[in-house]
This record gives C-alpha cells, structure tokens and sequence, in this order.
C-alpha cells in the first residue's frame, strides 16, 4: 500500500491518469485505477483499457465515503478509480450563497 498523504501524485499503471491526494483516508487503502494500483513511480504502461463513461476526469475530485479519502485527477485517462475495490465517486461541488 502507497503511504496517502496530502500532496502526494500518483499515476495508472495502465493509462495516463494522475492524480492528488487532497485528504487522506481514515484508513489504510489500496488505491488503483483500472484494476491496478497506483503508484508515485510507474512501471511503462500497460494496455489501456476501452474507454468508458467512468474514466477520470480533469479537474474532478473523487471520494471514498467509507474512509474519508479524497483525491483530485491532475491528468485524466482511461480506468475506474477504487479504493479497496468500492470506486471512488465524484465529489458534488458546493453551493455559493446567493449575491442578491
């Protein structure tokens, strides 16, 4: 498991995402995209898998629920973001009061 900690970059294994810790998890977790983990330095990439609704999108932050995590996608790519195998959703933006 990657040590998660607030400005940490960590990029596919199997594609071009990358993305940035905002706030880390409660607890330890396993982050992958496409099934495979994330890592601060990746191996060449592998195949990329099919493109889908689901792949990351720039300047979107994902969350985990369970554990409080909390990236930013920096590059988007091809792949699903998980954190122990639950994905990750995209965080609804916050609401301005009104300026009337």
């Amino acid at each position: 498991m990657t040590d998660l900690t607030p400005g940490k970059r960590l990029r596919s294994n199997v594609g071009d995402t990358e993305i940035i810790v905002v706030r880390p998890p409660a607890t330890p977790v396993e982050l992958s995209c496409g099934g495979q983990p994330m890592t601060a330095n990746p191996a060449t990439a592998a195949a990329a898998a099919a493109s889908t609704e689901n792949d990351t999108v720039l300047g979107k932050r994902y969350v985990d629920t369970d554990t409080g995590l909390e990236v930013l996608c920096t590059k988007p790519g091809p792949g699903v973001l998980t954190a122990d195998g639950r994905q990750l959703t995209i965080k609804a933006p916050t609401a301005l009061p009104a300026s009337d």
